[in-house]
């Protein structure tokens, strides 16, 4: 199912909608995602949702624990109307399990400087 990380753009894109369509999918939320979720109206279907259709369009960004990576993925949802949301996700070397360490409207992403992702603004 899943190659070596990182992975580029189009191959992360292929790789998290198939890890959610697994029906072994095993999601867990860091409380920073959870009260994104709250904040912004959204759901954890919203979520799903944005993993199984949405598309990373960045390169990955190391994550804290050697060998993972981090990848936005950006998307519309039934709950986001005309708004586009990022899932920040890391997925997991092995198997079906992917962690949510952010939600974000991604307009608003791109107003405001740096970023969970780990891009920052030019000061």
């Amino acid at each position: 199912m899943t190659t070596t990380q990182p992975w580029d753009a189009g191959r992360a894109t292929i790789e998290i909608r198939s890890i959610a369509r697994n029906q072994k999918l095993n999601i867990s939320y860091k409380l920073h995602a959870q009260d994104r979720l709250s904040e912004r109206g959204l759901i954890m279907s919203d979520v799903l949702h944005a993993l199984k259709f949405g598309n990373v369009y960045q390169p990955p960004v190391p994550a804290t624990r050697p060998g993972h990576f981090r990848y936005r993925v950006e998307c519309k949802t039934p709950n986001s109307g005309s708004r586009s949301i990022g899932v920040v996700i890391i997925p997991s070397k092995n198997g079906c399990l992917v962690k949510v360490i952010s939600v974000m409207w991604i307009d608003e992403f791109e107003r405001k400087a740096g970023s969970i992702i780990g891009v920052e603004a030019d000061e």
